[in-house]
């Protein structure tokens, strides 16, 4: 029975050691299967080394990134075996003893760390960004546009390690975070709460809609007082004048 697994690589450029550690869907796509190098935390190495099996699922993760999310999907396709790209690694960790010793130069004989070979599946048509899944995990009822997803969804995405315990490069999803996170990255559909940058999309809140009819109605109800206003002097004009005409009447009259 698969196993299924999150990883994540970083698709932007940065350079470690002289080395750009830049690993991007695109880059995955092109070369077909890669070995997973480079991993040097003893929690993940021991998920490599111990329960990674052949044909287990993975989601395949872009981070440190503006916009962190699934990307892909692959599938393990070699089991673990000794990491040589730590033969070279001399790194010191800026004098902090420990992290030394968990960099040091491993024994070729007797290798400290391991690595698995991934192989690429598939694209997701839609990046499934990480905003979209701490977005579902807070819903109470999720928005019309991401009803395709049953509440076994919502539930599974909820206990993602990812939202809860976020760091770790090589984490355990269960089958149906997997399933739902691929479903999302098929369907889409979110581009009204989520923005291009993976941001959320504040939509208007119900009292702001208020406040603009009611700041619309003081001046519909100055422009019909206005309006009142001027009839109602129209109206009185001609009884002025005729009390005015009626005085000079009499006047006349007396003189």
């Amino acid at each position: 029975m698969a196993n299924f697994w999150l990883m994540k690589a970083e698709p932007d450029s940065r350079i470690v050691k002289g080395k750009d550690v830049k690993f991007s869907v695109d880059d995955f796509e092109a070369c077909g299967e890669t070995a997973w190098e480079g991993v040097r935390n003893f929690e993940a190495r021991n998920i490599m080394r111990d329960r990674m099996k052949i044909g287990d699922k993975v989601l395949f993760y872009h981070s440190n990134t503006k916009v962190p999310g699934v990307a892909g999907l692959a599938e393990i396709s070699k089991e673990a075996y000794a990491d040589y790209t730590a033969w070279d690694d001399q790194t010191t960790c800026q004098g902090r003893l420990l992290k030394h010793r968990l960099l040091q130069k491993t024994d070729q004989a007797n290798p400290k760390w391991f690595m698995v070979s991934v192989r690429f599946q598939k694209r997701l048509p839609h990046l499934v960004p990480l905003h979209l899944l701490k977005f579902i995990k807070d819903q109470k009822k999720l928005p019309d546009v991401l009803q395709y997803l049953d509440d076994d969804a919502r539930a599974a995405i909820s206990e993602m390690q990812l939202l809860n315990r976020g760091r770790l490069s090589v984490q355990s999803v269960t089958e149906g975070a997997y399933n739902a996170v691929a479903i999302l990255g098929e369907k889409g559909g979110w581009e009204s709460i989520i923005d291009e940058k993976g941001k959320l999309v504040k939509a208007p809140k119900a009292k702001d809609a208020h406040s603009n009819d009611e700041s619309q109605k003081p001046a519909t109800k100055s422009a019909n007082s206005r309006k009142r206003k001027k009839l109602t002097e129209t109206e009185e004009e001609p009884e002025v004048a005729t009390k005015s005409t009626r005085r000079s009447q009499r006047r006349k009259k007396e003189d």
